[in-house]
């Protein structure tokens, strides 16, 4: 009994502590850095907020999000800005790193603005490797289906799916 008492003595001072830390901490700058080998869309921008495709779920990342580290799947990833705007693109697989300090990195493999995508392009990708999905060695056949996947979500954002 002596322990409960103890505790409940600590909750209201821990409250407290806890508005407080809450009520100082204003901080509403996310710096947002993504890039893939070919090109470097944003390099510490500040952005509001920004929504990735991970294997976990897609989730939304705003300033202070906890620190995360999430492999992306094939998936649209957007991006709201400051003044309001707001950019999709098509990421094919990478990571995303959520840090203490509100600073985001998105490193993608292939990444490409969903408006640049060709719905007939990835349809075509699409069944060429559903076809070599199904012949060769047991790797061809995983390497095919990965191919698969990625086709299957760069169609479905090409005709404005998610």
């Amino acid at each position: 009994m002596a322990a409960v008492s103890r505790v409940s003595r600590l909750l209201p001072s821990m409250g407290k502590m806890l508005r407080r830390g809450l009520a100082t901490d204003t901080n509403t700058e996310m710096k947002f850095t993504f890039a893939c080998p070919a090109s470097v869309f944003y390099n510490q921008a500040n952005v509001k907020q920004v929504d990735v495709p991970t294997f976990s779920g897609t989730f939304g990342i705003l300033p202070q999000h906890v620190p995360t580290l999430a492999v992306l799947k094939p998936g649209v990833l957007t991006v709201f800005q400051q003044d309001g705007n707001s950019k999709r693109y098509f990421v094919s697989s990478g990571s995303v790193t959520v840090n203490e300090d509100s600073t985001v990195q998105v490193l993608a493999e292939e990444a490409v603005l969903v408006d640049d995508l060709d719905a007939s392009a990835a349809q075509q990708a699409l069944q060429e490797a559903q076809t070599q999905a199904n012949s060769g060695s047991d790797v061809e056949k995983a390497e095919a289906q990965i191919r698969v996947e990625v086709a299957e979500a760069a169609l479905r954002a090409a005709q404005g799916g998610v």
